[in-house]
């Protein structure tokens, strides 16, 4: 298995096992897989060591992933927490942050659930 930015990347396709590390999607993989001019057809475990290497180079010099990644949004939802702005309560009170209705819907955020018992007549 080959190991790339502290991940082990499943036997696939180049540009669909580097969407396993936290920050790569589709096309970020491709642009990694035409920048380190690598196939993005073969499988991981066909690949050298010195390929591996030049894949690690290009995220390691280009994007942020896993760990600096995670840090940053976690940074940045506390600077909103702090300063007090909307989108900052909205994160502390575990609502949709980006405008999404609630009546019906984000069941995700809000957790399962919570029926109120009503007064009797």
């Amino acid at each position: 298995m080959a190991r790339i930015a502290g991940v082990d990347l499943p036997n696939k396709h180049v540009n669909i096992a580097l969407t396993y590390i936290y920050g790569i999607g589709r096309a970020s993989a491709d642009d990694i897989c035409k920048k380190a001019k690598i196939d993005s057809m073969r499988q991981i475990n066909d690949l050298s060591q010195d390929e591996l290497k030049q894949i690690t180079t290009v995220i390691d010099a280009e994007y942020k992933v896993e760990g600096r990644l995670r840090t940053e949004i976690g940074l940045n939802i506390k600077r909103l927490m702090d300063i007090g702005c909307y989108r900052g309560l909205r994160h502390r009170k575990g609502l949709p942050v980006r405008g999404q209705r609630t009546k019906t819907n984000s069941r995700t955020r809000k957790g399962k659930k919570k029926t109120v018992a009503g007064k009797k007549k």
